[in-house]
């Protein structure tokens, strides 16, 4: 799990509720179940309207997603690479086929499976940009679907507000209840800015960032693979792949400085 999204989360509702306990005002007095299900299902109802119903209910794998931390170690990576690079130098293409078995990533696996039977560099680099597309397009709905929930949540908060303010109206000879109507129809809004600030719009931050760097990690597979099918110096390959390394992760340029 994400420590610092769930952390983040976590903190920022104990800042709320902090605040309105150091003003004096009791919890119970922001709880509202209706402005909890008009701004929560409203605007979720909203994403059903605008997108397919398997990918709005499929928003909760996008949740998933952004609260746990896939780790990609890529200087293990790049030196598998460069491995192989050194073996098919030396022993051929052909010696990678027993290699391929243990290679856990599929993307990497198939991609140096075409490599060993022999296909061209062309149709290999065509193949391997179109899996990386198809995988940023998933992305994508799902960077789009929380940018979506995040513009309608407040919206229906508004909605919430003036419904509130509608039956305030419709009761206004009652004096002593349009100040406890009018703090009930202004907590939707209050529910929809938390809900689209405090959750969806740093979950649609979030899964920026996994999706940049996943895309890094697949771009360092590609040029690993591309490179092993042309016969690239091993030494060459490292230095080249590194380059999407930080500058203090990197391993050659200190090397060459010896």
């Amino acid at each position: 799990m994400d420590i610092a999204t769930i952390g983040g989360i976590g903190g920022g509702f104990v800042l709320i509720l902090a605040a309105i306990l150091i003003a004096g005002n009791p919890i119970g007095m922001f709880v509202d179940p209706t402005s909890f299900v008009v701004v929560i299902l409203g605007s979720f109802a909203a994403c059903m309207v605008a997108v397919p119903l398997e990918r709005a209910l499929n928003c909760f794998n996008f949740i998933k997603i952004a609260l746990n931390i896939q780790v990609y170690n890529k200087r293990e990576l790049i030196d598998q690479l460069v491995q192989f690079a050194d073996s098919a130098r030396k022993e051929g293409l052909l010696s990678l086929d027993d290699a391929l078995n243990d290679v856990e990533n599929d993307f990497l696996r198939s991609g140096l499976r075409l490599v060993v039977d022999g296909t061209d560099p062309d149709i290999i680099k065509k193949i391997l940009y179109a899996d990386i597309g198809q995988i940023q397009g998933r992305h994508e709905d799902g960077i789009k679907f929380m940018e979506m929930w995040t513009a309608y949540a407040p919206a229906f908060g508004m909605i919430g507000t003036l419904l509130g303010l509608v039956g305030m109206m419709a009761n206004l000879e009652d004096t002593a209840s349009v100040g406890p109507n009018m703090a009930v129809a202004l907590i939707t809004t209050l529910y929809g800015s938390i809900f689209a600030n405090l959750l969806l719009d740093p979950i649609k931050t979030k899964l920026e960032g996994r999706d940049k760097e996943e895309m890094i990690v697949m771009e360092i597979m590609v040029q690993g693979i591309l490179s092993i099918q042309s016969g690239d110096n091993p030494n060459l390959l490292k230095e080249k792949l590194e380059k999407f390394l930080p500058p203090n992760e990197r391993e050659s340029s200190e090397e060459s400085g010896e």
